[in-house]
């Protein structure tokens, strides 16, 4: 029996979730149980796909590095959503 890593899990959700080329893509932790390393290149991959299939991503992070990936970012702070201080 072979079982796919973590890493390889993951590629493979987002090839799946990318293979009718959707308009808007929501993703929720995408990289929340990878290591360092391995989050920096999936959500590379991750990014790049979205942009070769001309779809949206709706990305949910904790992780400011993550967060990064975007090129809008905005902050939920008290239940309301403010512009990142990164930003």
């Amino acid at each position: 029996v072979e079982v796919l890593s973590g890493g390889q899990q993951q590629r493979v959700a987002i090839a799946r979730a990318l293979a009718h080329r959707p308009r808007l893509l929501f993703a929720d932790e995408p990289t929340g149980n990878l290591h360092d390393s391995l989050s920096h290149r999936v959500m590379a991959l991750f990014v790049r796909l979205v942009d070769d299939a001309g779809s949206g991503l709706l990305l949910v992070t904790h992780s400011h590095e993550m967060a990064q990936y975007a090129q809008n970012r905005l902050r939920l702070d008290n239940g309301h959503l403010a512009p990142s201080a990164s930003d």
